[in-house]
């Protein structure tokens, strides 16, 4: 009766069973779903004195940089 080695005798047919793909693809990710009236934090350049004009009332700035981006945003629909 004859039988198929358990371990590859060749060193290279060895090799390469280490190295064949994987048989079951990854499972695809999980999409987020985006959550309406949700802030992001993000990171973006702004011209130093837009900056002060924005912080010179003090705390608050990001918000009102944000109002300022959605009035442009829904004038321009």
């Amino acid at each position: 009766m004859n039988r198929t080695p358990r371990r590859p005798a060749n060193p290279l047919d060895a090799a390469e069973a280490l190295f064949k793909p994987a048989t079951k693809a990854p499972p695809a990710p999980v999409e987020r779903q985006a959550i309406p009236s949700t802030r992001e934090p993000v990171s973006i350049r702004i011209d130093t004195d837009v900056l002060a004009f924005f912080q010179e009332d003090g705390p608050g700035w990001q918000d009102r940089i944000n109002a300022a981006l959605r009035e442009t945003m829904e004038a321009s629909r």
